[in-house]
């Protein structure tokens, strides 16, 4: 490997909020954290270059997106997944989160419905409840360890005050890369009912083996035009402190509803290293991204089969797409709060726990492995250690 993956940095020191502040997640800071949803590895050389020669400037004044920007995204799109998006289609986000909140606030009205598909990402839930909105839950069924829609549960829970479905696409933290035929027949339900569809693909670069992320946006003119889709080179580059991520739709009237209230909110401005950083990445990254993905789905596999060997009451969900493993340890007989007491206390692992994606979660870590394989090592280590112990 042209990168070195392998190489620890140190982390601690840099008020990074996975090793410096873990207290505020789990009450203490003495575990090997492996939570919150940002990558141990250095982004791309071309991307510091980047960053360090637009700082060496001296001046770091409003500034606006370029045509080089823009393209950046468009070429990015076209390459990586087949879809043709057209510039006037893009408008700004400073992160995916806030875009999911902005969206929510644009297209639909206090009082009315969204649709979240659980164990899902928890912010969706913050998205909709701070704003007013009502949340309904259309868990995702689950069969032997794969996790598949329930659309006959998404059709009885649609009424006339339902307008929005968030889609977490790859799904966070279950791991699915939604195939067509899945997201044909979502599209086909949302497009009878008039629901509109915001659709998280944060984690769509992040994608293993024969899987392939189809943007929701590709599945018809048709699904298209009730899409607002979510991007950002922050999962896949590791460059989520630098808030930039875009949004895009075809449809003129969804985006220019979005777009409105994220300048009613005043959040339109770009953050000057961003987009740098974006223009960097999605033009010089792919190299990279190619190499990352191999290290990460070897941290996966030795994970895998590791447990397995050595701790079989838990079950590992495949992984097809993002960096966050999802482990199930339900066959130990653990309760919520002994699994936790277990991990944190006993292993000292700061994995992630399930219940807060949903009651689907209970019982559930997700682990993220963007890190060097030493630290995935050391986890497997204190789990067993900790389980001889107990």
């Amino acid at each position: 490997m042209k990168y070195n993956f392998d190489r620890i940095v140190e982390r601690r020191g840099t008020d990074c909020i996975k090793w410096d502040h873990a207290d505020l997640f789990f009450g203490r800071n003495d575990l090997l954290p492996m939570w919150v949803a940002d990558m141990d590895f250095e982004s791309p050389p071309e991307v510091v270059e980047a960053i360090v020669s637009r700082a060496k400037h001296g001046i770091y004044g409003y500034t606006a997106r370029s045509d080089n920007y823009y393209e950046s995204i468009v070429s990015w799109l076209s390459r990586r997944h087949g879809w043709e998006v057209e510039k006037e289609w893009i408008s700004h986000a400073p992160g995916v989160v806030a875009a999911v909140h902005i969206a929510v606030m644009a297209l639909s009205h206090p009082g009315d419905k969204v649709i979240v598909q659980t164990p899902v990402y928890y912010p969706f839930f913050r998205a909709i409840k701070e704003t007013g909105r009502q949340m309904i839950l259309n868990p995702l069924m689950e069969s032997g360890g794969r996790y598949t829609m329930d659309f006959e549960d998404l059709e009885r829970k649609i009424d006339s005050r339902t307008k929005i479905i968030i889609l977490c696409s790859p799904h966070n933290p279950v791991g699915r890369v939604w195939t067509r035929d899945e997201l044909s027949r979502l599209g086909e339900i949302c497009l009878n009912r008039n629901i509109k569809i915001i659709s998280d693909e944060i984690h769509s670069d992040l994608v293993f083996g024969d899987n392939r992320h189809i943007p929701t946006a590709t599945i018809s003119e048709e699904v298209s035009s009730i899409t607002l889709t979510c991007v950002a080179p922050s999962k896949t580059f590791n460059l989520a402190g630098l808030s930039s991520a875009a949004v895009i739709s075809s449809s003129s009237v969804i985006l220019g509803e979005y777009s409105n209230m994220l300048s009613s909110v005043g959040a339109g401005m770009s953050n000057v290293f961003g987009t740098v950083a974006l223009e960097a990445a999605y033009n010089n990254g792919e190299h990279w991204l190619e190499e990352l993905l191999k290290y990460i789905n070897g941290n996966f596999e030795y994970m895998r089969d590791f447990l397995k060997t050595n701790f079989p009451e838990t079950r590992v969900t495949e992984l097809e797409g993002t960096y966050l493993a999802w482990i199930d340890f339900r066959g130990t007989g653990m309760s919520v709060e002994e699994l936790k007491s277990f991990l944190y206390e006993k292993a000292k692992v700061g994995f992630e726990d399930g219940s807060i994606f949903g009651k689907e979660g209970e019982g559930f870590m997700r682990v993220n492995l963007a890190c060097p394989r030493a630290i995935v090592e050391e986890a497997m280590k204190r789990l067993i250690n900790a389980r001889k112990s107990s």
